[in-house]
């Protein structure tokens, strides 16, 4: 339940931020929020980041519905609440790009990506709301991961002690 409704969440706020991106600001022209620290930058992508890829948008809404069903196939007997905030941030940023592709122009499959945040002495790529949640979520999955944390909330580290003192139990006994 709470990755649905995280994802819906992420998801929601992805698309109202790109519609009133398209509804009120001017496209390829910088709007400073913070100076050059922050600007808002209306662009639309119709590629990956930095636009690589444009060719084979349609490649991309393959890839981002792939990641999406796999996100929802472990959301099923999932039993660590840090693992559903997670999976539910990174699949609604994932359902926000993927929204895009399937729905805007040119066309179904290929749509162009709404970006529109920009922090110009940091990076020269061009974000949405979506993509920060995906690059979030993929660094807290990698996170969970070395941390050993699994699906089910035990940790990788609890077998291993378990096997130390098991193996430690045995050499006392063969001792």
């Amino acid at each position: 339940m709470i990755v649905a409704i995280l994802a819906a969440v992420v998801l929601a706020a992805d698309q109202f931020v790109k519609y009133l991106t398209v509804e009120n600001l001017p496209l390829h022209e910088p709007v400073p929020v913070l100076g050059e620290f922050l600007q808002l930058y209306y662009v639309r992508n119709p590629g990956a980041a930095f636009s690589l890829g444009s060719e084979v948008t349609w490649i991309f809404s393959i890839a981002l519905a792939v990641v999406a069903i796999i996100i929802i196939w472990k959301a099923f007997g999932l039993r660590s609440r840090l693992w559903a905030v997670v999976l539910g941030c990174l699949l609604g940023g994932v359902l926000g790009n993927l929204t895009d592709r399937l729905l805007r122009e040119p066309g179904f499959g290929v749509g162009h990506v709404v970006d529109m945040i920009s922090m110009p002495w940091m990076m020269p790529a061009i974000f949405n709301v979506a993509d920060m949640f995906i690059v979030c979520g993929m660094i807290a999955v990698a996170l969970l991961v070395v941390l050993g944390l699994r699906f089910d909330g035990t940790r990788e580290k609890d077998d291993v002690a378990v096997a130390v003192e098991s193996n430690v139990a045995e050499s006392k006994k063969d001792a």
